[in-house]
């Protein structure tokens, strides 16, 4: 049983395990951008570097605000195993489906207080995917130019984590 529901509890049994899917799928992310923090610190881009540090931040963030969720709800939370990463941006656009399947899961349930809080989730993932996308282009664009690319690691280094509120 991924999500044992308690009897007092709100949640469906499918929307609270859909989110505890996403738990586990937020913590991959992370491990995902620490794969490339990783890569980008061995190849003394510390710009690209920090990006992706802020980026690990925010998936872990995330992942605790949904198991915070689900425990307010009655919820235990199971924390899977962690694969091996793939492609960043690929990723984004697989978690933004994710995000929408819990909301559409609980838009049948008429659990408004579930998609109320999704809705934060469903903005951010159009940043993430905007953020992802908008890093690989200026790589290309600037990438192959030393000079370009120095340009750019100097302002990744600027970037810092802000706490997510989703009030």
């Amino acid at each position: 049983d991924v999500a044992r529901k308690k009897e007092c509890a709100m949640l469906s049994k499918k929307v609270a395990d859909l989110l505890n899917n996403q738990v586990n799928k937020e913590l991959y992310s992370a491990y995902l951008y620490l794969d490339f923090e990783n890569y980008y610190h061995d190849k003394s881009l510390e710009g690209f570097a920090n990006w992706y540090h802020v980026q690990v931040q925010e998936e872990i963030a995330h992942a605790q605000l949904m198991m915070q969720y689900l425990q307010d709800n009655d919820y235990s939370v199971v924390l899977e195993a962690i694969n091996k990463p793939n492609i960043p941006l690929k990723h984004e656009q697989y978690v933004t489906e994710l995000i929408h399947t819990c909301y559409a899961a609980a838009y049948e349930e008429k659990d408004f207080r579930t998609m109320q809080f999704l809705d934060w989730f469903v903005k951010e993932q159009g940043e993430e995917e905007k953020n992802a996308s908008d890093l690989i282009s200026r790589f290309e664009l600037f990438g192959h130019d030393a000079k370009g690319l120095y340009d750019l690691d100097a302002e990744y280094k600027t970037r810092t984590y802000i706490a997510p509120s989703i009030l």
